[in-house]
């Protein structure tokens, strides 16, 4: 068999196409139904290691399985059967195969790395991580080894374990990028934002056109209220792939933030042309268009997140609020109504229904709203002020006085309420006055 010289390399790109590799594996599969897989051998092994390169899966599983068959005790073909099993999710029969290749090996730290991933996919995490272990005994300088068990931990959300982890990769090397990145995540998680930015950073300075990158920045910087570089962030990651829709609508929250409300806007145009199906997109643009003034476009917009979604409370809430602006006081209600029905301990809800209800006059139906929204929130100092106006309208003035004297308690130099007080105090003896008249 003559292959090319630089068939065998480490960069499939500069060697064969797609089609001369498979026909290739077909060269090798010929050898072995005609009884030279022997002679063959070691082009065998190297023609199933490019097939793997290749991402050709089927040929490559489908050649090893063959040569199988003839050479049951090599644990490299067992190795490699469980590589390609795992990369089809066929993980119980991977992780048969690579135990069957630790048994041939035991020392084998790819075999031991390999066979960690299949029993982590099947839920066996002990097992998976004494794998690691095992491997990390036998090659304690391994980066991959701390990268894998570090993964292993973040995927229980273990992150102090996981960054413990990281960090020793990335002592070993510096340019481990992916280890940054994932200690990135992790510190995020972890609420250790400074930290967080730190190792994305440094994953940045090796690894600058990864739009994921930028996006996970931007993130960061967005929870530190740090808005203009969470936009400078988002648009880099833009400009190295345009068609993340999840960048686009984290930019468009960071220009509503930075109060670049107009360029809002048109990201979150965007982000819904991209992915008209996300209800968030459609509700922040309706939030935009409100903040703007649009709010027919508002209602529209708000409109289509609940019919992808007809049990977002907040959208409900959002709309009502508009309807209330135009003076759609009924449908304004319905929306209230509606996203109370959807979750009954929204203060936004019952305060917004309790001020639409005194507005249209229904005092007492306002009441009891107020009273639920302060059953959420018993601290709201507004909502008590307003509940003690609502008692003054229906002519409960010792409950109006007792929401008051609340009120006083929460903001001891609030002038109205005094006033307030006062002002019952005065019509309260004045009627006693009248009352003494008559009897006189």
């Amino acid at each position: 068999m003559n292959y090319p010289e630089d068939f065998f390399n480490d960069d499939p790109e500069k060697s064969l196409s797609l089609q001369e590799v498979k026909k290739k594996a077909e060269d090798c599969k010929r050898y072995i139904d005609e009884g030279e897989a022997f002679i063959h051998l070691e082009e065998i092994e190297e023609v199933i290691q490019v097939t793997m390169e290749y991402d050709l899966i089927e040929e490559g599983l489908s050649l090893t399985r063959s040569i199988l068959e003839i050479v049951p005790y090599n644990s490299e073909f067992w190795q490699f059967k469980g590589i390609f099993l795992n990369n089809i999710f066929e993980f119980e029969e991977a992780y048969e195969s690579f135990s069957r290749a630790i048994s041939l090996n035991p020392n084998d730290v790819e075999t031991l790395i390999n066979k960690s991933i299949a029993e982590d996919n099947l839920g066996l995490v002990d097992e998976a991580t004494e794998s690691l272990k095992t491997a990390f005994s036998l090659e304690p300088n391994n980066e991959e080894i701390l990268f894998s068990l570090g993964i292993l931990f973040e995927r229980q959300e273990n992150f102090d374990d996981a960054i413990s982890y990281f960090n020793e990769a990335v002592k070993i090397d510096q340019n481990y990028s992916d280890a940054w990145y994932e200690l990135g995540y992790c510190y995020e998680n972890s609420d250790r934002l400074d930290e967080a930015l730190d190792a994305y950073e440094k994953f940045l300075n090796i690894d600058p056109y990864s739009s994921t990158g930028w996006y996970n920045l931007g993130i960061v910087y967005i929870r530190m209220a740090s808005f203009e570089k969470a936009i400078n962030a988002f648009e880099l990651s833009i400009a190295i792939k345009d068609d993340f829709p999840s960048v686009w609508f984290n930019l468009g929250v960071a220009y509503a933030n930075a109060n670049r409300l107009k360029d809002a806007l048109e990201v979150f145009k965007k982000a819904a042309e991209l992915d008209p199906e996300d209800e968030t997109v459609w509700f922040n643009l309706g939030q935009t268009y409100c903040d703007l003034g649009y709010i027919n476009d508002s209602i529209k917009a708000l409109s289509k997140c609940i019919k992808l979604d007809d049990e977002y409370y907040e959208a409900f809430l959002e709309r009502g609020y508009c309807y209330d602006l135009i003076g759609k006081y009924h449908w304004a209600l319905k929306d209230f109504n509606k996203a109370i029905s959807l979750t009954d301990d929204s203060l936004e809800a019952w305060y917004a229904k309790a001020d639409l209800e005194y507005s249209l006059g229904n005092l007492r139906a306002s009441i009891r709203s107020y009273e639920k929204a302060l059953m959420i929130d018993p601290e709201k100092f507004d909502i008590w002020y307003k509940l003690a106006e609502a008692y003054i309208e229906v002519g409960n003035w010792q409950r109006g006085i007792d929401t008051y004297k609340r009120c006083l308690e929460l903001k001891p130099d609030h002038a109205n309420s005094y006033y307030g007080i006062a002002k019952i105090n005065f019509l309260l003896n004045r009627q006693r006055f009248r009352g003494k008249l008559k009897i006189i």
